[in-house]
């Protein structure tokens, strides 16, 4: 009998990308389940016009609504998708074949991300190897939100997969602006709440590093502008994120606190 694989996508205000992640996942997915954190927008009605598995669920973190998703599918074979997601056609081929053939817990494959209208073939972002397809018995979500991971079992196999998972990022540099905002915020309160410490010279150093590495190192220039632009601000998020960290630091040490 053929493996049933449940594709689980968690979602909010997703209009612009679902559509086409759920395309990609049909012939391949034998259950997309999806997991909604009480959009405002159209995704829920697009969602429903695919035979899709809707679920609405409070959000209380990445890790936490993909652990909770998982759950809701009818099978323990998953493939988990980020709704600006989508499948290449090389790889669906490959996931299908994985079908016919299970032989390892999991499967990984590179994300090939779309910038602005560019793909980004360097910096760190590419190749990035994402484990998206594994047996849901020999792991679960972990990592530092908001950059969640699959943790596998000690013991737990793997293969690697041919095709790009496609990821639509932004569509503007502001777009992309506010996010590390967002997103440099929660990771400073995760590595405030596990005790990780910040001084002048990380905060100093890593950006510094990161672009180092991101356009000269991981040939980012090569990408022209928008390589140029992808290895500035990630170096901005890594300088963010450590001074809110040092920001919370020192408010936790005011009198009164």
């Amino acid at each position: 009998m053929k493996l049933q694989i449940s594709a689980v996508i968690i979602t909010y205000n997703e209009e612009t990308n679902i559509k086409r992640c759920l395309d990609s996942l049909v012939g391949v997915a034998d259950e997309i389940v999806v997991v909604d954190s009480y959009s405002t927008d159209r995704t829920e009605e697009i969602c429903r016009s695919y035979k899709t598995v809707f679920l609405k669920h409070k959000f209380t973190g990445h890790i936490e609504q993909k652990n909770w998703a998982i759950l809701q599918a009818s099978s323990p074979y998953i493939l988990s998708l980020d709704a600006d997601e989508a499948l290449s056609y090389k790889l669906k081929n490959s996931i299908l074949r994985i079908k016919e053939d299970w032989t390892h817990d999991s499967y990984y494959f590179n994300r090939l991300t779309n910038y602005c209208g560019k793909w980004i073939r360097h910096t760190s972002w590419y190749p990035s190897r994402k484990l998206r397809l594994w047996d849901s018995r020999m792991g679960s979500w972990g990592g530092i939100n908001p950059h969640d991971r699959y943790i596998l079992n000690r013991g737990a196999t793997r293969c690697f997969l041919k095709g790009d998972l496609l990821h639509y990022s932004y569509y503007s540099i502001s777009e992309h602006l506010l996010q590390i905002n967002s997103f440099s915020s929660i990771m400073a309160r995760s590595y405030y709440e596990r005790g990780k410490r910040v001084n002048f010279f990380i905060i100093l150093f890593r950006p510094f590093w990161r672009f180092l590495k991101d356009f000269i190192l991981l040939r980012g220039f090569m990408d022209g502008y928008y390589g140029f632009i992808v290895s500035v601000n990630s170096a901005y998020a890594v300088f963010l994120r450590f001074v809110k960290l040092r920001s919370i630091y020192k408010d936790d040490k005011r009198p009164g606190k």
